[in-house]
């Protein structure tokens, strides 16, 4: 009997992209009994997971959570004996469905112990259920960070990197060029060990592997020396982003938070803190700054008292207006106004470690797509980020979509992960990511449906007017296919342009040859589309 190595499912899985503390039901209990020979599963029909924006749900009939390397691989190689499928799930923060399935799913948040810092090589050792939170407080007393973070810390270690997560920093690459060693676990091949000494073809194919290729148990991690960095958050025009842009670029992280209907541009930049900071500015006022919000609220909302409002941040206060009126495109651009406002106010500096820097509140539940596309070389950009937003604003303010702030663009170095969409041959090459969004500030499901629905509208005029022309790709955990078998077809048959699929799958079909290790999602992805060029 070990029961004790595997767990049931979580009635839900919820979190807000801000990284609060986990929300989740309690945990019903999956019956696994195994002999040396034999694993035995009593189904649970009663299992419900969701992502954090509850937009994707699965009902898996068992949900392991495996506590070392052997159990892993017992439940692995039972499942592939049974050709059933098990997918990998982090911490279900994927706004697509990437890691939910309906049949078995596999956490590994029991595998979280960071085995190892190299403090002389600059590397950690990990478990992949460790958050990267954890990994970034284990590195700490070392003198150590990580290279570079998405939005938020609270990402496992497995699905951060399995996923492409980027960052921002035009001369810096997404997170999976941080990865210099990996284990995983496969259905046909057994455990294997993976760097660029030790099959580095395979290797650069899994670093991206999404899942599909096994279950990645453990990762070293090339770190840098811990660091503080000074932000500098300001607004500009448009115009003044295109007299601009190369001077932003050479920040060591910057990005950009455009404002539809609004000729503000918000620009933040984090660099290296000098060892003598000169004299800040203080910070802004925050009760000042959300003074627009939450003037605009009382204005538009009878029934809340101005102390109620006062209790607010930027985020709620910003949710709140929308959920008044999701889809009134005038209701949303007086809001946007307000927020440019909002951000004109907050303007100033912040000095502190990277780590509490690098990621930022990105809202309440959500509708998001981001893609990434090349835009020229470190010493030569060509221009084809900011066209990019000229060409999307111009679109969306032109139609009657309701489109909130922001519109989010990231950058990065080029990866050479193959299956990452910001992968290239060219060692200065350089891609923007750029992320639009609808709130869903409501529980009302036919709000949501319709919100839904007006959500498909602009990311279908964004595939079908702008993504061919930029040669833009979808971000592996925001891909979403349409509803229409035809469009569906075109998007798949984008993406076997785009990445080594033959290869990938012939991987697959050497190392999990009855395809247990994906679900519906992937499996349409990575099948051979039609050929027909039809949208």
């Amino acid at each position: 009997m070990w029961t004790s190595r595997w767990r049931g499912a979580a009635a839900g899985i919820r979190r807000a992209c801000a990284g609060s503390a986990l929300a989740a039901g309690a945990w019903a209990t999956t019956a696994v009994h195994a002999d040396s020979d034999t694993l035995s599963i009593q189904p649970d029909t009663d299992q419900v997971v969701s992502n954090w924006s509850s937009t994707h749900t699965a009902h898996p009939y068992a949900y392991f959570q495996p506590d070392t390397p052997e159990a892993i691989d017992e439940i692995i190689q039972f499942m592939h004996r049974m050709q059933q499928r098990i997918r990998v799930v982090g911490s279900a923060l994927s706004p697509n469905g990437i890691g939910l399935s309906d049949g078995a799913m596999l956490n590994m948040v029991l595998m979280d112990e960071i085995i190892s810092v190299d403090k002389e090589r600059m590397q950690v050792t990990v478990q992949t259920g460790a958050r990267v939170s954890q990994v970034v407080d284990a590195l700490r007393p070392h003198g150590l960070t990580l290279q570079n973070y998405a939005s938020i810390a609270e990402q496992q270690i497995g699905g951060f990197l399995q996923v492409g997560a980027h960052g921002t920093g035009a001369g810096i690459p997404p997170v999976d060029e941080q990865v210099v060693r990996m284990r995983v676990h496969t259905p046909a091949g057994g455990t294997l060990e993976l760097s660029e000494s030790n099959n580095p073809s395979l290797f650069r194919l899994a670093r991206v592997g999404l899942g599909a290729l096994g279950v990645v148990s453990e990762v070293t991690i090339q770190c840098v020396p811990a660091h503080k960095l000074v932000q500098h958050t300001f607004t500009d025009t448009r115009a003044g982003i295109a007299a601009r842009h190369h001077e932003n670029l050479a920040h060591k992280h910057m990005r950009y938070m455009w404002i539809p209907h609004t000729d503000t541009v918000v620009v933040v930049t984090c660099d290296p803190a000098p060892d003598q900071l000169p004299d800040l500015p203080a910070p802004p006022d925050d009760r000042l700054a959300t003074a627009p919000l939450r003037d605009l609220l009382l204005k538009k909302d009878r029934s809340i008292s101005s102390a109620a409002a006062e209790q607010l941040n930027f985020a709620q206060l910003r949710d709140a207006l929308i959920a008044l009126k999701p889809l009134d495109k005038e209701h949303i651009i007086e809001i946007n106004r307000a927020e440019a406002q909002f951000w004109e106010r907050s303007q100033g500096y912040r000095v502190d470690w990277s780590d509490k820097l690098l990621g930022f509140e990105c809202g309440g539940e959500q509708w998001v797509s981001e893609v990434v596309f090349p835009c020229g070389t470190i010493e030569r950009p060509d221009g084809k980020d900011l066209e990019y937003m000229t060409d999307l604003l111009a679109m969306i303010e032109a139609s009657d979509l309701p489109t909130p702030s922001p519109i989010e663009q990231r950058w990065t170095l080029r990866s050479r992960s193959r299956m990452s969409p910001a992968h290239s041959a060219g060692a200065s090459d350089i891609h923007s990511w750029v992320g639009i969004i609808m709130y869903l500030p409501t529980d009302e499901q036919k709000q949501r449906d319709d919100i839904t629905s007006r959500f498909w509208e602009y990311n279908d005029a964004c595939r079908s007017q702008l993504w061919p022309k930029f040669g833009a790709h979808q971000h592996w955990a925001k891909i979403e296919l349409p509803d229409s078998e035809a469009r569906a077809a075109w998007v798949r048959r984008r993406l076997h342009e785009r990445f080594p699929m033959d290869e990938f799958n012939a991987a697959r079909a050497e190392f999990d040859p009855h395809g247990i290790l994906v679900n519906d999602l992937l499996e349409k992805v990575l099948t051979t589309p039609p050929t027909s060029t039809g949208q």
